[in-house]
C-alpha cells in the first residue's frame, strides 16, 4: 500500500534523522553566535495570501524580466515589480494550490491538490486555459514556450500545448511503494524533458514525442524497511554548463552529462531540498542540518558546517560570495562559499522558511511559510 500523502512519513524520518539510538527526538539546535560580516538590507516586503499553508508545500516564486510571480496555498496569484514590490496584479484562482509558480515566456502557471493546472496571461493575470492531470501537483510546472512540462506526485510526466493546456503526451512511471510527500520541479529544455522520480533514477525524455532519451540511477533502495528504502529525488533538478547536478534522499548528490546522463562524479548524501553551484563547488543541505560543499574536481568535501543540526534547513542559493538558506524558525542564513563560516543573518518569517530562496543577480527573495514575500540586498 503506496502513502501518496506521507506527512507521518515526514514526521518519521524527522525522528530517524536526529538520533537513531535515542527514543527521545532532540530539540533543533540552538543559533549559534558569530560575528556579522554582511549586512541584508530589506528592500521591501510583501503578504502573499496565506503563503505555504500547513501541508509542506513548496511555493517557491518565480522571476521573469522585472516582475515576480507568487502564490499561495489557497490559490491567491500575484505579479509584483521585483525592484519595487508594487502589485502589478493579483488572481484569485479559489483552488488549493501546491505546485507553484512555473513561469516563462508569457505565461504564469500553477498546478493544484486536485491535479489541475492553471496558465495565467504573465501581463495581465488573465486565465488562458485549464487543463486536469491524473494526480495531485505538487511542483511548479516548467515552461519552455513550446509546452508546459508538469510532473505529477505519481511520478508521471504530461506534456501540455503551451497556447491551448490540450495533451501533447504523457510518459507514466511505478513509483516507489513508499515516498516522501513531494516531487522536484522538472527541467525542460528545447530538446529534454528531465525529471528526478521517487525511485531514485533520472530520466531524460525527446520533450517533443515523449520518448526516452536516457536513464539514471542516482540512488539505490537499501535498508529491510520501507523506510529505510525511500530514496526519493524531491529537491529538483540543476542545470548549469551542460551538467545536470542532483541529490536524491538516503542516496547521493552526484553531477550528470546532460546530453548522456553519464555519471560524471558522485557522492553519499542524504536530502530532499536541492542542491546549489558556484565557483566550481557544489553546496547541499543535508537532511540533518548539516551543510556541505563539495569539490567538484574531486567530490571531496571542502568543508561541512554542522551548526544548525535538525533546524529543517531549506534548500541553499549563491548569493554573491554567500550561501544563502533558511530555517524552521524562518531564519535565513549567510555562509561563506570559501570555508561555510556563518557571515550573516536575518528572520524572515516566524512561521518558518521552506522555500529555496531566489536569487536574480544582486537581489534575493525569500518567500515565508507565513506568506512574506521579501526582497533582500547586501550592505
Amino acid at each position: 500500500m503506496r502513502w501518496k500523502n506521507a506527512a507521518l512519513l515526514a514526521l518519521a524520518v524527522l525522528a530517524v534523522g536526529c538520533s537513531s539510538n535515542s527514543k527521545k527526538e532532540l530539540p533543533p539546535a540552538d543559533l549559534p553566535d558569530f560575528e556579522e560580516e554582511v549586512v541584508l538590507q530589506k528592500e521591501w516586503s510583501r503578504s502573499i495570501g496565506q503563503g505555504q499553508g500547513k501541508t509542506f508545500n513548496m511555493l517557491v516564486p518565480a522571476v521573469e524580466g522585472d516582475s515576480i510571480y507568487a502564490a499561495d496555498v489557497e490559490g491567491l496569484v500575484m505579479a509584483l515589480d521585483r525592484m519595487t514590490g508594487k502589485v502589478i496584479w493579483k488572481q484569485d484562482l479559489d483552488l488549493p494550490v501546491s505546485g507553484a509558480v512555473g513561469a516563462g515566456y508569457g505565461l504564469v502557471v500553477v498546478g493544484t491538490l486536485k491535479g489541475e493546472i492553471i496558465a495565467l496571461d504573465a501581463s495581465s493575470g488573465e486565465e488562458k486555459w485549464r487543463a486536469q492531470v491524473a494526480s495531485e501537483v505538487l511542483a511548479a510546472p516548467a515552461v519552455n514556450g513550446d509546452i508546459v512540462l508538469v510532473q505529477t506526485q505519481d511520478d508521471s510526466l504530461v506534456a501540455l500545448d503551451a497556447d491551448t493546456g490540450s495533451q501533447r503526451w504523457i510518459f507514466e512511471n511505478t513509483p516507489a511503494v513508499l515516498t516522501l510527500r513531494g516531487t522536484g520541479s522538472p527541467v525542460l529544455t528545447n530538446r529534454l524533458a528531465i525529471a528526478g522520480l521517487s525511485s531514485g533514477k533520472v530520466i531524460a525524455l525527446d520533450a517533443q514525442r515523449g520518448i526516452p532519451v536516457w536513464e539514471q540511477r542516482v540512488a539505490i533502495p537499501q535498508g529491510r524497511s520501507e523506510l529505510e528504502r525511500v530514496v526519493d529525488i524531491d529537491g529538483g533538478l540543476l542545470l548549469s554548463g551542460g551538467k545536470l547536478y542532483v541529490v536524491s534522499y538516503q542516496g547521493r548528490v552526484a553531477a550528470l552529462d546532460l546530453e548522456s546522463g553519464r555519471v560524471l562524479w558522485q557522492r553519499e548524501a542524504s536530502s530532499s531540498v536541492g542542491v546549489a553551484q558556484g565557483f566550481g563547488n557544489v553546496y547541499v543541505s543535508l537532511a540533518n542540518g548539516t551543510v556541505e560543499g563539495i569539490d567538484e574536481r574531486s567530490s571531496s568535501a571542502l568543508w561541512s558546517n554542522d551548526a544548525l543540526s535538525r533546524r529543517q534547513l531549506s534548500a541553499p542559493e549563491v548569493f554573491s560570495s554567500y550561501i544563502a538558506f533558511g530555517d524552521l524558525e524562518g531564519y535565513l542564513h549567510l555562509i561563506s562559499q570559501v570555508d561555510g563560516r556563518f557571515v550573516g543573518r536575518t528572520r524572515i518569517d516566524s512561521d518558518g522558511l521552506r522555500a529555496r530562496p531566489l536569487v536574480v543577480g544582486a537581489w534575493l527573495y525569500a518567500f515565508g511559510n507565513g506568506g512574506k514575500l521579501v526582497a533582500l540586498t547586501v550592505k
